[in-house]
């Protein structure tokens, strides 16, 4: 069935699409020069990266980045987009003039998959074969000329880590593609003879054109009969005559015995095995490569895991050792900035909300900044090498113990930086059930905003500790978090959201060395959200929480007593009898309230409370927290309440931004506020299990 020819030769909006792991991000990136912005496609909530490009010439290319897919079988919201962006029926997203098809060449029978899927659609195209520096450690050659020739579109070579072909491609999108290819694979004549059928009727009563027919027919075929009101890939109903009429040749086909979607799977695959043939040529001889060596240890039942535990051990010694510097040279600078504003101004409510409020809340939180950057170092360092798919599939045996499905880690994983990343990534997770247990439990992983809790309660738990130690309990802290995954998400998994666990594949990319580039570039945008984060949020927390603890004021009080009787120390002595029990006063339930906006916030509000407190000179913030005593003379922050605080907020929801997306992605206030409640039930029992637990046992 020949294709439609496009007439477009000029291309203004480009689209990138390819499978996960193929590099498609990179090119993006080099492409768009960081001119980028992200949103979510109109009506769903799968994330949406557009960029520009700009050519020889100063002319510009608006370039879309799909969702990565190994298929357009529509099995998740990230399949459906991709293929409705393809379709032209993706609100507020043009139909692309030009799809480059990012293919890994060392994976490229796989890759070519999906390319041959987007060719049926009758799109101009151009395959851009990417990491060609693998495919030669491999000893492999793919004549990109023969492989063009066979395809009927261009292919272009491409290293883009390295820039290598990149000048090329953008040669190719300046001078634009015409579709002039045929589809090339068949299957048995009784079935093509039937595909014709639908294609013409699809043609008569919906006026689609050749390519949308062909696809809408192979997507019809997947399902079997249509019902009474069945509807297309863009919700619009079929009409009676023609459902009859399609059923009649599903019918047919049932008796036949002939099954269209596996054969056109196994039609599309044989033909790219003889391009395949035609065009790459294996190495006579093959010895075990670096990756295979290296598998053979870091997917060990054993040396993985003790691999793993290492690699997480460091990075938190890290975070405790180099990290430390640039923290003391933060923590001076808003000292220096607090005294400066105290001295400039009058002793008046200005200069006490400047200094004890706005920059002692977002200061307190800002110089935790150099451990969040080590934390995404580390991350972007594990994606980039290729082990953080070695991490899912170890993680996998475990996983699948507690009936979470495979692809669950990546979104689990990203949850260690953010919980929202993490929730969002759900959506590439296909069966609804496994989905939603995912995102219900993906907030209990210990995020970056965790950090500046754990770090100053395990300062004031143990001061004199070196910084193994202190990563010891951080890693225990991640450890609980993961751990109390495993739990809830095998009680959801047995109750609430019954379910088989489907079966797992996962792709294991060769090891490669890391792009500084990239590397710093998540660094830079994480920072950024951070940072933009304690110029919002935090900076608009800690002006109403100054408020509230500043208001009413009583000039006669000394300052513990003015704090005690302003609206925030109402709130914190209502609440105080019910958090009594895990050895925390009005003061603690202060931040705790306040740290619902975001879990950092909690290590802002303890800074404006014990800033607010000291009537003298402002001492650093764990110097006044090892100072803090109940009226009886007893301390506050004993070794119990720190541990209970920390693991507190290991299953604690404290984050607003988390709960606005948990609900965007299931669209649904019930899930959200079950979250909410058993989140915070269970931070509730565990904190109260390590107080009182710990001081039957003798401990205080």
């Amino acid at each position: 069935m020949p294709a439609e020819v496009s007439n477009q030769i000029v291309p203004k909006t480009i689209a990138l699409a390819g499978n996960p792991n193929s590099g498609k991000t990179t090119v993006f990136n080099a492409l768009t020069k960081l001119r980028q912005k992200v949103g979510n496609y109109a009506g769903v909530t799968v994330e949406k990266k557009t960029g520009t490009l700009t050519l020889e010439g100063g002319r510009t290319v608006n370039v879309l980045d799909l969702p990565g897919t190994y298929s357009l079988a529509v099995r998740s919201p990230d399949e459906q987009i991709a293929r409705d962006v393809l379709l032209d029926r993706a609100p507020d997203t043009p139909r692309p003039d030009l799809v480059v098809c990012v293919v890994d060449a060392s994976n490229i029978e796989r890759n070519l998959y999906l390319v041959c899927q987007i060719m049926d659609l009758g799109l101009p195209i151009v395959v851009a074969l990417n990491m060609m520096d693998e495919v030669e450690k491999q000893g492999r050659q793919i004549d990109t000329g023969a492989l063009s020739r066979e395809l009927g579109v261009p292919v272009i070579p491409l290293v883009a880590n390295q820039g290598r072909g990149l000048e090329e491609l953008k040669e190719h999108i300046r001078a634009g593609v015409r579709a002039d290819y045929t589809r090339q694979w068949r299957m048995a004549p009784d079935l093509e003879e039937e595909v014709e059928h639908i294609v013409r009727l699809l043609q008569r009563h919906e006026g689609m054109d050749n390519a949308q027919a062909f696809s809408e027919a192979m997507s019809i075929f997947s399902v079997g009969r249509m019902s009474e009101n069945a509807t297309d890939t863009q919700g619009k109903f079929y009409k009676a005559e023609l459902i009859e009429q399609i059923n009649t040749v599903q019918d047919r086909l049932k008796r036949q015995g002939l099954r269209a979607r596996s054969a056109a799977v196994e039609a599309r695959y044989a033909w790219i095995k003889t391009i395949i043939a035609k065009t790459v040529r294996e190495p006579k001889t093959r010895k075990a490569d670096l990756t295979e060596r290296l598998d053979a240890i870091l997917t060990h039942r054993i040396f993985g895991w003790l691999f793993f535990i290492a690699v997480m051990a460091l990075m938190f010694y890290t975070i405790f050792t180099i990290a430390s510097y640039p923290m003391e040279w933060i923590d001076s600078a808003f000292a220096a900035l607090a005294g400066w504003i105290q001295t400039a101004l009058p002793d008046n409510a200005l200069a006490d909300l400047i200094s004890n409020g706005i920059i002692a809340g977002v200061g307190g939180v800002v110089i935790f900044l150099p451990q969040i950057l080590i934390l995404f170092f580390f991350i972007g360092l594990l994606q980039d090498t290729g082990y953080m798919a070695r991490a899912a599939f170890i993680m996998d045996r475990l996983m699948s113990k507690v009936g979470l499905h495979g692809k669950s880690f990546i979104p689990l994983l990203s949850s260690y930086a953010c919980a929202i990343p993490g929730v969002m990534a759900a959506r590439t997770i296909e069966s609804r059930r496994d989905r939603l247990v995912t995102v219900m439990v993906a907030p209990l992983m210990s995020c970056s905003a965790r950090l500046p809790v754990y770090t100053i309660m395990i300062a004031v738990l143990i001061p004199n500790a070196d910084a193994w130690e202190k990563s010891g309990i951080m890693l225990l802290m991640y450890a609980l978090g993961t751990a109390g995954v495993g739990v809830v998400a095998w009680i959801f998994k047995k109750t609430l959201l019954k379910s088989q666990k489907p079966l797992f594949i996962m792709e294991l990319p060769p090891y490669r060395m890391p792009s500084l580039r990239a590397v710093l570039l998540q660094m830079w945008e994480r920072s950024r959200q951070f940072l933009k984060r304690a110029g919002t949020i935090i900076l608009m927390m800690s002006v109403a929480l100054w408020v509230l603890m500043s208001f009413p004021k009583n000039d006669q009080l000394p300052a513990s007593e003015q704090l005690r009787h302003s609206v925030a120390g109402q709130i914190g002595t209502a609440i105080e009898p019910v958090i009594k029990p895990l050895g925390y006063d009005w003061r603690i339930g202060i931040g705790l309230i306040g740290s619902f906006a975001a879990r950092e916030v909690f290590v802002s509000t303890m800074n404006i409370v014990f800033n607010l407190e000291e009537e003298a000179e402002t001492d650093v913030l764990r110097e006044n927290f090892r100072r803090a005593q109940w009226p009886d003379g007893r301390p506050l922050f004993t070794p119990l309440v720190c541990l209970g605080l920390m693991v507190f907020y290991v299953y604690a929801m404290q984050c607003a931004s988390t709960v606005a997306v948990v609900y965007r992605e299931t669209g649904s206030w019930q899930w959200t506020a079950f979250q909410i409640l058993y989140m915070t039930g269970l931070a509730y029992l565990a904190a109260l299990l390590v107080y009182q637990g710990g001081r039957l046992l003798g401990f205080e």
